[in-house]
């Protein structure tokens, strides 16, 4: 059954932590529960903070202070084929101890 992102939308947990300097450490005790509609990462501290999804490979570094929204959804509204697995785990690594990480995100209500 596929489900129509148009209609409803829901908030699921966010995914923290304050990420270490010495190797990649995972961003919330969780991976991804749901297919994210629009996620936001937010870099909440003072020093750059690098993102991996493998925890070896950097994918984006986040200046101090940057947040970054991907709106995942078609212009149009519906996005059945466009999204980030289920279980997708993050991991951050930092310039300085202390750098405080957050990922957020929207997902479709299958009702």
């Amino acid at each position: 059954m596929s489900i129509n992102n148009s209609q409803r939308a829901w908030f699921a947990p966010e995914l923290s932590t304050s990420v270490g300097t010495a190797a990649f450490t995972q961003i919330g005790t969780t991976g991804l529960l749901f297919n994210p509609l629009v996620i936001i990462f937010d870099n909440q501290s003072v020093n750059s903070v690098a993102i991996s999804i493998d925890g070896v490979t950097t994918w984006r570094t986040f200046p101090a202070g940057e947040a970054l929204t991907l709106d995942l959804r078609a212009n149009h509204g519906i996005a059945p084929n466009l999204s980030i697995d289920i279980g997708t785990v993050f991991y951050g690594k930092a310039s300085a101890l202390g750098s405080a990480f957050s990922i957020s995100y929207i997902y479709a209500l299958n009702t």
